[in-house]
């Protein structure tokens, strides 16, 4: 007979819904994001007895997630992670890893009698920006990126020469729409990083490598869009994006007498292509338990 053991295990507090304004001049500023903690370490007594000594409640996890927007500071997501995540493996005792999973939403000012308003704001309708963050006794990893970016280019994308078999049906195409929502996380090779300057820098690069590559398969995009990224920063190692193609098939008018030359299109939602792709230096250094994540299961 077998034994039962048990395996990997974690727990944290999951997506803590914090805002945090900063009031100390008449233009206020505003950071909104959802902070999830995880901590690792040998918590099995828990797990095979009940026996909670050594476990730190997950409310203290989200008391301490609120207390440090203000006593650290949320100016960037990830100096606000590395902060949680150096607590609780450095000052509390029974805990090896931490893992600070972060979404960013951001809002744009008002504009009131053509000025910027000091104190109001819109929720601006673009993508959410990650951070995750690990710090364990092997070393600290800060993954960035960016989810829910529509982006959507009307030409400058083709589809064809591609594998056939008795079921293909797929009609070859050199001019089509090209859209996704794409994800992209970056992992950094050290900490000390401009992070506000190098976000807004690869969003820059991933957004025209879109548009200005002449794609022959969504694949060859994602590879150039990580390259970009690489080639911009040398202190970013590699690159893993995900982006579900968001059909848009051209409808056929016909039945109504009128031609449609790539102008009318039936934007479909599902079923849809997923690509994904990681885009590395051949000497990136090991990921450690970069992408080791919380919120999802364990690998």
């Amino acid at each position: 007979m077998s034994k039962v053991v048990l395996g990997k295990n974690q727990y944290g507090k999951a997506e803590n819904r914090i805002v945090r304004i900063y009031r100390d001049s008449p233009r206020h500023e505003i950071h909104d994001v959802n902070v999830s903690t995880c901590l690792r370490g040998d918590f099995s007594a828990a797990h095979l007895a009940g026996e909670q000594s050594q476990v730190l409640p997950t409310d203290t996890q989200k008391q301490t997630a609120y207390a440090y927007a203000k006593e650290k500071g949320l100016q960037s997501i990830e100096d606000y992670g590395l902060a949680l995540a150096r607590h609780f493996v450095h000052d509390v005792e029974p805990v090896q890893g931490a893992r600070i999973e972060i979404d960013e939403y951001a809002w744009q000012r008002a504009v009131v009698d053509g000025a910027e308003h000091d104190h109001t704001w819109i929720r601006k309708g673009q993508e959410v920006r990650t951070a995750a963050i690990t710090v364990d006794t092997e070393g600290e990893w800060v993954v960035g990126g960016l989810k829910e970016m529509t982006i959507l280019k009307s030409t400058g994308s083709e589809f064809a020469g591609f594998l056939t078999d008795p079921y293909t049906i797929l009609e070859p195409t050199h001019d089509r729409v090209m859209a996704t929502s794409l994800t992209a996380q970056w992992r950094f090779t050290t900490t000390d990083v401009d992070w506000e300057t190098t976000f807004e820098g690869i969003k820059t690069h991933l957004v025209e490598q879109f548009a200005v590559v002449q794609s022959l398969a969504l694949q060859q995009t994602l590879f150039e869009m990580g390259r970009a990224v690489l080639e911009a920063y040398p202190t970013i190692a590699e690159v893993r994006l995900a982006a579900p193609n968001k059909h848009h098939f051209v409808y056929d008018l016909s039945p109504f007498g009128l031609s449609n030359d790539n102008e009318v299109f039936n934007a479909d939602d599902r079923p849809y292509g997923f690509i994904q792709a990681t885009v590395t230096r051949d000497d990136a250094p090991p990921a450690g338990s970069a992408w080791d994540v919380y919120q999802g299961w364990l690998a």
